[in-house]
């Protein structure tokens, strides 16, 4: 199987509902507490088949309202 960015943004909106799902080549530097655990696990297990096959991932995971909050600013 192809892991692309549509395959991940897809998975993503469909299993999870996510709202908003960006693909960057270069992820932007975080802060050490802008990563919920939580969300960081269930965006894992979700695609797990896919991490096996991808070099490197990272995410930035945001609820809701932290994303309306963050387009708001």
């Amino acid at each position: 199987m192809a892991i692309t960015a549509d395959h991940i943004r897809d998975k993503l909106t469909k299993e999870l509902a996510a709202i908003h799902v960006v693909h960057n080549a270069l992820p932007p530097k975080m802060g050490p507490n802008s990563k919920p655990v939580c969300f960081l696990r269930l965006v894992n297990t979700c695609l797990a088949e896919e991490l096996k096959e991808i070099h490197a991932f990272e995410q930035k995971t945001l609820t809701p309202e932290q994303w309306e909050k963050q387009k708001a600013q």
